[in-house]
């Protein structure tokens, strides 16, 4: 039944939710840390029209992302519509508690809970997901049926081919090389790529995932930041115009971690603990690293720290007392208090789990971070609670039975919004 109708519809069942086949075509944008202040400077400089009518004719609001703000963690929520105790995937990076490895999450390997993507496929709507970084196509095409369906990266292109990605070579397509992974263009490969399949009737739902190279690099005020939102902006716009129902939200938000001077503000947790107990009794986990390095330099707002289980200290309650004495950090929390509070997977926390206050980066140990991965520019970053806000936009108003049975919007509800929330209409 249909909830703002009261008529029948046909719907997909995914992870506890009914989620209604699109009657108009819909695109779901994961904007890769995209704080609400870049798109409050170009709104106040009136340079984004697709966000201004959002705000005057659609819907535009902030919700919560999942914890940690990392961008794994985030897509998989986003389109499983959980949040990571329940599809799995809570960082970049992890210990495997089983065998003592660490592990980059590269493929679909942890995602525990099926798609929705997966399931608008199965049932008949053509389905596609581009990605800026090939990480992700390949996590967040689990159960996706390629042919049916499209799965395809910005980062790799011209790999594309019609066997293992359900279209072929997208530079052929788009007349655009390949773009390089650390560029505006990567995200902006993905929105074109995302109008070209639309004009083509390739795909009646997509999920369009960028990257967030520009907002690690410059803050909302910058010309280039600027420049970039209108360059999002007007493909956002297209996408609208082509007819199709347009929503947006973020994955994270993003933080300026740097001294006045410029140089980073970092508290390295794995040598706090070195310093008290002895070098290594523990090990720290920093859940932002990723091959994307240039980023951010695998320093985030968020790490994890496990005990060595055959050293005789320190204690989960001393990891606890000697990090609460750091007034840099924000919260100090056993895992599994963690877990319950944020809604995160248990088997990729720690025993203590760090998060830092606004404007502070973590690392593990001075030692084990390049810092001249961030080519002398300030950190940027996130991870931690201080990027839980972010946009929550689309292109058509949201009925008032809809935002009724919210009780608080979370990001990992857009695809509910644009197939549930939007009143249908020819």
């Amino acid at each position: 039944m249909d909830m703002l109708t009261g008529t029948r519809t046909a719907t997909v069942a995914v992870n506890g939710r009914d989620y209604r086949l699109p009657e108009r075509p819909v695109a779901v944008v994961c904007l890769d840390g995209c704080d609400s202040e870049y798109l409050d400077v170009g709104q106040k400089a009136g340079e984004l029209p697709f966000f201004a009518h959002c705000l005057a004719k659609g819907f535009a609001a902030q919700a919560l992302a999942a914890m940690p703000t990392f961008t794994n963690p985030n897509n998989a929520s986003l389109v499983t519509g959980v949040p990571p105790a329940l599809h799995g995937v809570s960082g970049n990076f992890y210990l495997d508690r089983a065998t003592g490895e660490t592990v980059m999450v590269t493929g679909d390997a942890e995602m525990r809970a099926p798609t929705i993507l997966a399931a608008m496929a199965d049932a008949g709507v053509p389905t596609a997901m581009v990605t800026a970084k090939d990480k992700l196509r390949a996590a967040l095409a689990k159960g996706l049926p390629i042919g049916p369906g499209i799965a395809v990266s910005a980062q790799h292109a011209s790999a594309a081919r019609e066997s293992t990605h359900g279209i072929g070579d997208l530079t052929a397509l788009l007349g655009q090389p390949e773009p390089d992974q650390y560029s505006a263009e990567l995200s902006l490969f993905v929105l074109d790529t995302g109008i070209a399949l639309a004009r083509r009737g390739k795909a009646r739902l997509m999920y369009l995932s960028l990257s967030d190279y520009v907002q690690h690099r410059h803050a909302p005020q910058s010309e280039e930041a600027r420049a970039f939102m209108r360059a999002l902006d007007a493909r956002l716009g297209t996408l609208a115009a082509l007819g199709w129902v347009v929503a947006a939200t973020a994955d994270h938000g993003m933080t300026d971690m740097a001294r006045p001077d410029g140089s980073p503000e970092i508290v390295f947790v794995g040598d706090l603990l070195d310093a008290r107990f002895g070098a290594g009794t523990t090990q720290v986990i920093c859940p932002i690293t990723d091959p994307f390095v240039r980023h951010h330099g695998a320093l985030g707002g968020l790490v994890r720290v496990h005990l060595r289980r055959d050293a005789d200290v320190p204690s989960v309650d001393d990891v606890l007392a000697t990090l609460r004495a750091e007034p840099r950090l924000l919260e100090v929390l056993p895992g599994e208090e963690a877990c319950a509070r944020y809604g995160m997977a248990p088997h990729m926390e720690g025993d203590v789990t760090v998060i830092a206050r606004r404007g502070v980066a973590l690392g593990s140990r001075a030692a084990e971070h390049d810092l001249a991965q961030l080519a002398g520019e300030r950190l940027r970053s996130h991870g931690g609670l201080a990027e839980q806000v972010v946009p929550f936009l689309l292109s058509e108003p949201l009925s008032a039975a809809w935002l009724a049975s919210r009780q608080e919007l979370r990001n990992f509800d857009i695809f509910d919004a644009a197939l549930n929330g939007v009143e249908v209409r020819p």
